[in-house]
């Protein structure tokens, strides 16, 4: 097994990542475990964020890292919360008082269109002058309120026209394969054999 760090401490982001890169042999190790504090994410795109996280953890760790930086872009809202998805209604971190904001923030907006979006680096080491980089996107509609049980953060909101339901409301299997981080994981996936 090649171990790979994973620049983050979301259990449910590692859940996710690991049943996916497991089948392709790589052990998948949390940057908490090694004792690697979270990196800062100062910057105003996914792909910089990314990237600052994957270099901390390499740098750290001295073994290769992956980083995700996802988060949902609501059209009525210009795009917000984008980066700051996670954080949007400040800290400390809250679902809950996430999607409250993004309720009230879009009362009375006619327009529910948004969609994720993630951006996944992987670097070989800290210095990697090529890092690779794969990014998808998820697009639905807010519903007015919350539908589902499984997923994270806005996934109760989130619905998908193609099937119906919410993000949340998506089994495992089907919402690994059709979502932002699905759709990033399957171009990085396609490049791994570089590694």
């Amino acid at each position: 097994m090649k171990k790979l760090v994973l620049a983050s401490n979301n259990a449910k982001k590692m859940k996710e990542l690991n049943a996916l890169l497991a089948p392709l042999g790589f052990e998948v190790i949390p940057q908490g475990i090694l004792g690697i504090p979270e990196a800062e994410e100062p910057h105003c795109t996914f792909v910089e964020n990314a990237l600052a996280k994957a270099r901390h953890a390499a740098k750290i760790s001295g073994l290769p890292a992956l980083a995700d930086d996802s988060g949902l872009c609501v059209a009525a809202l210009g795009g917000a919360p984008g980066v700051y998805s996670a954080r949007y209604a400040g800290e400390p971190k809250s679902d809950v008082r996430n999607n409250e904001k993004l309720f009230a923030d879009l009362a009375g907006h006619p327009d529910r269109r948004a969609h994720f979006v993630s951006v996944l680096v992987l670097v070989r080491h800290a210095d990697d002058p090529q890092p690779l980089i794969a990014e998808g996107e998820w697009h639905g509609e807010i519903l007015p309120a919350q539908r589902g049980e499984g997923g994270f953060g806005y996934d109760p909101l989130f619905f998908v026209p193609e099937f119906g339901l919410t993000a949340a409301e998506l089994d495992a299997e089907t919402k690994n394969r059709v979502s932002h981080r699905g759709q990033a994981m399957q171009q990085l996936i396609a490049r791994l054999p570089a590694l």
